[in-house]
Order: structure tokens, then C-alpha cells, then sequence
């Protein structure tokens, strides 16, 4: 977690749990999607932002890996850490962690891209946005690109 924006910290709630008593697969990603909105007042995108600039995040792509079983009640973290970024794009990591223990829940590596709400496409990052990625980034070309980013789903032979 070295370094890592802890971006968004949320407790696991009943409506979350599935029929083995542990998270469901699909509010992991509703967990790593409210970071996305916090990273994106972290940012400089906040709603405020928005209305100013006529930008949003739009998600490209998403790979999860389920690393651990996380249970009702739990306290969970996400720290994020920028892997990349362009004048459009950014490629992330939202690492899930039970703080009690320290222990990795999960990974999502999503891209992300900067859209005009107006032209409904890609445009670049606003000046004081681009500043903040640029900060933020700076921090963390150096730390260790994380082992699941860039995996292929395949059934090795």
C-alpha cells in the first residue's frame, strides 16, 4: 500500500452478501466503482468539475481478480495506484484491502477515458486535471507494476 491514494473505504452490507455468506462478485465491482467517482474528485473531476469543464469518466475496461473471501460487516479500503495515462486515458489498479489484517481482497485494473458530455467523446483531460493525473503518476511510475496487471484469461495447457 505504499504510496497508494486510499481513495475509498465502505463496511460490507447484508444486500451485498450471496448464498455462501461472502461478498457477492458483482458488489466488488460496485465497491471499485464508487473509488472510480472518488478518484475522480481526487482528481479534480468532482461535480462541480463536471458542470465547469463538461467532462465525465467513462470505464473502457475492467478485469477483476478475486483474491480472498470478504465477509458481512468488514471494513474494506481500496488504494489505487496509476499505472499510465495519456492526454485521454487512464490505466489503474484499485487494490481492495481488510485493514484489520492488511490482507488483498481484490484487484481491478480498469481503463478509464475522459469524455465531452456535449460531443458524447473523447476529449483530453482539462489543463488543472491532466496536472493532477501528472502528480499522482509521478508517485507511482516507480512502484512495482502489480503481477495481474495485463492478464490474458485463458485455461493454460
Amino acid at each position: 500500500m505504499n504510496n497508494l491514494l486510499l481513495i475509498h473505504e465502505t463496511t460490507v452490507i447484508e444486500d451485498w452478501i450471496d448464498y455462501n455468506g461472502h461478498l457477492r462478485d458483482a458488489f466488488y465491482f460496485l465497491i471499485f466503482s464508487h473509488a472510480t467517482d472518488d478518484l475522480m474528485d481526487h482528481i479534480g473531476l468532482d461535480a462541480d468539475a463536471r458542470g465547469i469543464y463538461g467532462h465525465t469518466v467513462y470505464t473502457l475496461e475492467a478485469h477483476i481478480n478475486y483474491l480472498s473471501e470478504t465477509k458481512l460487516g468488514e471494513r474494506v479500503q481500496v488504494f489505487t495506484q496509476v499505472i499510465d495515462h495519456d492526454s485521454k486515458r487512464l490505466h489503474i489498479v484499485h487494490h481492495l484491502y481488510r485493514p484489520k489484517d492488511g490482507e488483498l481482497l481484490a484487484a481491478s485494473e480498469q481503463m478509464l477515458m475522459n469524455i465531452s458530455v456535449e460531443a458524447g467523446r473523447a476529449v483530453k483531460f482539462a489543463t488543472s486535471v491532466d496536472a493532477n493525473i501528472n502528480a499522482i503518476f509521478e508517485t507511482h511510475r516507480l512502484l512495482p507494476r502489480p503481477g495481474y496487471c495485463g492478464r490474458v484469461i485463458a485455461i493454460r495447457r
